[in-house]
């Protein structure tokens, strides 16, 4: 007969399989080792990061497809193309992630805002690099728990990287990277225990849910799986 304390013992060893799983996958998933290991823009935002994230998956369009459908990132714009089940669970104010290209959002430069949230929560990525067809640059100082907002000692620093690049004919490689960088050490971990298995869902999301609607967009099928290396 199982004893609780056996039976505990049990679950917490596959709450930890579990997790350390989402872990690995939060930081890899869809990427090549070769991915990973390159540099690519913005990675000097962030020198030092405590915590890093590479997704990637190839997308069945040229890079001048993809980049309208960047260029319309963000809250109350064109979404951040992740499922609609996290929005309404996790993000109930977030809006569905548009359909179609906005042409009203497609003029982006250097130092704009890009909002991911109501006004009230202040938290906002700013351009920091763009190169129109080839890669934008997200950077974040705000995305803080609210309670230590403009506490002494409590920072974060912590960069998105999108880059579309040509794959053979009319395909484009799209790699995700973030960076980040929180203090105190508390803090830190507690980004780290959370943020990195998390990333799992929505940074896959995100990429398969761009995949979907530029394909989409040009007529193509969406029901064929993603092409995602593995490493």
């Amino acid at each position: 007969m199982i004893t609780i304390r056996r039976f505990s013992t049990r679950v917490a060893l596959w709450l930890a399989v579990v997790w350390a799983i989402a872990y690995y996958l939060g930081r890899t998933w869809g990427s090549t080792r070769q991915e990973r290991t390159r540099r690519l823009p913005g990675d000097g935002l962030v020198p030092n990061p405590a915590m890093v994230g590479d997704h990637a998956i190839t997308i069945n369009a040229t890079p001048d497809d993809v980049w309208p459908w960047l260029a319309q990132m963000g809250w109350h714009r064109g979404g951040w193309y992740t499922y609609r089940w996290v929005d309404r669970l996790l993000f109930p104010q977030n809006p569905a992630s548009a359909e179609r290209i906005l042409p009203e959002f497609q003029e982006l430069h250097v130092g704009d805002r890009i909002p991911d949230g109501p006004p009230e929560r202040g938290c906002f990525f700013v351009v920091e690099e763009l190169r129109a067809g080839h890669h934008l640059v997200l950077r974040s100082t705000t995305h803080l728990p609210p309670q230590l907002v403009n506490k002494k000692g409590v920072s974060m620093n912590w960069t998105w990287a999108f880059v579309i690049e040509p794959e053979g004919e009319a395909r484009t490689r799209f790699h995700f990277r973030w960076r980040g960088e929180a203090r105190p050490l508390w803090l830190r971990l507690i980004y780290q225990a959370l943020v990195m298995p998390a990333d799992f869902v929505m940074g896959r999301s995100m990429c398969l849910g761009l995949k979907k609607r530029v394909e989409a967009s040009r007529g193509r099928s969406t029901s064929e799986p993603a092409t995602v290396r593995r490493a």
